[in-house]
């Protein structure tokens, strides 16, 4: 157990910082993981302004690179796709159609001067020694951009993840310079392939996003792709599509790709089909939509962060005006001690101090008279002559002597003087000389760092509306199987995949399922139809059933709540339905087997009479008598039975039935005739049943 617990806390901890920190998820301070910054280091140190052979560079780079050369290769093919940091030249693969490039001895790249203006700096960098000790690798480059903006990034380390979608240079420049003005602003994802953006729960880098491709739909019988959504190529795409339709979501009649340079895929339509019954369905089943989750997650101080899009703007900023500051002090410095170098130079030269050496005898000599011949110009040096100054000096060659321009050596600390001027101003105002310097970056980019995704809102199509119902739903009554997967029996309706409904069976029960392909339900199923909320919430059923003691119910109700594939009772247990349906212009017809001194042999109950209970509500009782048949009539029809009805009770006087009052006792076993009468010739005072309207 010690020995566990040691391998855990020892081992497996230093493992899993070292993956998260030098391997998989970038760093803030330039927005390169390891393998990333070493490839750069490596074109800079190889820089001539030739194109190198990328077995050339994955080999250099292998110095600094504990990892084989495969995971360099790979890493600098898809570098120099980004087409910001790394000119290249040969087959680089194709991000569209996601070809794979050539082998690393075919192709060459070379390190864009943008890489150096904004990256490189060795004497503001941090170096540390590479693995095995032998050279010096950067620790983070002094970047000026936010390169874990602009180049995106994916990684998946222990415990922990990152997905950076790529940004715009020209917008994140103009975000860099409101974020030094001190101004608010926004900044969301472009990608290099277009397509269509929603941002709405962009959640500044933290949420998601939804992409789509771009559908060309002017033609009513083909659709043609032309932009992809970031992610997915043509290769993916077409095999989403051709999925779908062999999945009977979406109906066409073939795909062709013509991508070249820019995307083109035809998807030709199935006869009968058009263009706008299928978009829906591409964006729903198809890679022609999805959403993308991100995770800002990067390293700062050594650390795993997570981070908004603007914090990293606001970082970047303050981190490119101390870059910037740095800079200029570098630059100040090195003026200044030339300034010092050309001062003495010049006093050197024209006041012939150089003479007072050609009698001296021993170096500390000729070094001393060096110093006594600078002491009366101290006021224009203007800093302690040091014998590294005097050492250079004596070292002038006599032809440069000879040949010394005085006007050239003034004009030439004058121009060192006015920079050194400009360089104390800019210090002075730096907010102003950070952001000129971004003006300055930005220039010449407009045309080839325009946005290419189209940011837009469109809401996420639900599969359930954007499916066909082409799925013929059938039963068969011989067999009592439902589903589409039936050869036989009779076609119920039309149904999707995603489509759920309701099935009541013979016994009485019900329940809520998925489109079956093949399922029983039994012989005898009442009911099979969508279950739809709103299509149930419409709906009502009305039941006429038998209880265990033989007495006739009705029970009117809906069914709006349920779970799926669980069993329900539609009546008491025990209990046979007799009728069921969803019409309201019917009436019950209940006829009674005849016995003696039963005059009543049939009566007449008008559904719309009664109410709308719960569907775990007891039924209205409508007579206790013994049935000998039951049915369902037209309101029309049973007002017709009741002039009838009438009509023979007033030729016969006999009373024999009653029909057409719809009147019902409520289960007492008393009803009153057509003309109003009861059966012994009296009429009965009336009873108003509380369950009827």
């Amino acid at each position: 157990m010690a020995y566990v617990t040691s391998l855990f806390e020892h081992n497996f901890l230093e493992y899993a910082s070292y993956v998260i920190k030098d391997r998989a998820i970038p760093d803030l301070g330039d927005g390169l993981k390891p393998v990333q910054r070493r490839i750069l280091h490596s074109l800079f140190d190889m820089d001539d302004g030739k194109f190198h052979k990328v077995a050339n560079v994955v080999g250099h780079c292998m110095k600094y690179h504990p990892h084989g050369d495969a995971s360099i290769y790979s890493a600098l093919v898809v570098l120099a796709n980004k087409e910001l940091l790394i000119d290249k030249q040969g087959n680089f693969g194709n991000i569209a159609t996601g070809d794979d490039a050539s082998a690393a001895r075919y192709i060459e790249c070379r390190v864009l001067p943008f890489a150096k203006e904004t990256l490189y700096n060795p004497e503001l960098t941090e170096y540390e020694p590479s693995y095995d000790g032998r050279n010096k690798e950067p620790v983070v480059f002094p970047s000026k951009l936010p390169y874990v903006l602009l180049l995106g990034a994916e990684g998946i380390a222990v415990g922990m993840s990152t997905k950076i979608l790529p940004h715009n240079l020209l917008e994140t420049i103009e975000a860099m310079k409101a974020a030094v003005r001190g101004d608010s602003f926004t900044l969301y994802p472009d990608f290099p392939g277009g397509g269509l953006l929603d941002v709405s729960g962009y959640e500044d880098g933290q949420g998601k996003v939804l992409v789509r491709a771009r559908l060309d739909t002017s033609d009513a019988k083909r659709i043609v792709i032309r932009e992809l959504p970031f992610g997915s190529t043509t290769e993916s795409l077409i095999a989403s599509i051709e999925a779908a339709a062999r999945k009977n979501k979406i109906k066409i009649a073939s795909i062709s790709d013509f991508t070249t340079e820019n995307v083109e895929i035809e998807i030709k339509l199935a006869r009968g089909i058009h263009t706008q019954e299928v978009v829906d369905a591409l964006y729903a089943f198809t890679d022609c939509e999805y959403a993308i989750s991100v995770n800002l997650l990067v390293i700062r101080d050594r650390a795993p962060v997570s981070l908004t899009v603007t914090e990293v703007i606001q970082y970047q900023a303050g981190r490119l005006t101390e870059i910037l500051r740095r800079e200029l002090e570098i630059e100040q410095g090195r003026l200044r001690d030339r300034l010092h170098a050309r001062t003495l130079e010049q006093i050197f030269i024209e006041e012939r101090i150089y003479k007072d050496i050609e009698e001296q005898t021993t170096s500390a000599a000729v070094t001393q008279a060096v110093f006594d011949g600078l002491k009366p110009f101290q006021s224009q040096i203007k800093r302690t002559v040091t014998e590294e100054d005097i050492e250079r000096l004596l070292k002038i060659a006599i032809r440069r002597i000879s040949l010394y321009d005085i006007n050239k050596a003034k004009r030439e600390m004058r121009e060192i003087k006015d920079r050194l001027a400009q360089i104390k101003e800019h210090l002075t105002n730096l907010r102003a000389y950070t952001l000129a310097y971004l003006d300055t970056l930005g220039q010449g980019f407009a045309e080839s760092f325009t946005r290419k995704s189209e940011i837009t809102r469109f809401d996420k199509v639900d599969v359930r509306e954007a499916a066909q119902r082409n799925l013929g739903l059938r039963y068969d009554e011989e067999t009592g199987y439902l589903g589409h997967g039936l050869s036989g029996g009779k076609v119920l309706f039309e149904a999707s995949p995603y489509d759920r409904v309701l099935v009541i069976r013979a016994g009485g029960t019900y329940n809520v399922i998925d489109v079956p392909e093949k399922l029983f339900v039994g012989k005898g199923m009442l009911y099979c139809g969508s279950a739809d909320k709103d299509a149930l919430s419409r709906l009502v059923f009305t039941v006429v059933y038998r209880n265990k003691d033989g007495s006739s119910y009705m029970k009117r109700c809906r069914i709006e709540q349920y779970i799926l594939a669980k069993t329900y009772e539609l009546v008491p247990e025990g209990s046979e339905i007799l009728k069921l349906t969803v019409r309201e212009d019917l009436s019950v017809v209940l006829s009674y087997k005849p016995k003696p001194q039963l005059r009543v042999l049939e009566e007449v109950f008008r559904i719309e009479d009664y109410l709308v209970k719960g569907v775990r509500a007891s039924g209205v009782r409508l007579s206790t008598k013994a049935l000998k048949s039951v049915k369902l009539v037209t309101n029309k029809t049973a007002d017709a039975m009741a002039s009838a009805a009438d009509s023979e009770d007033a030729a016969n006087g006999n009373g024999k039935s009653a029909s057409g009052s719809g009147k019902s006792s409520g289960g007492n076993g008393k009803s009153a005739n057509s003309n109003g009468k009861s059966s012994g010739g009296k009429k009965p005072a009336p009873k108003k049943n509380p369950d009827k309207k």
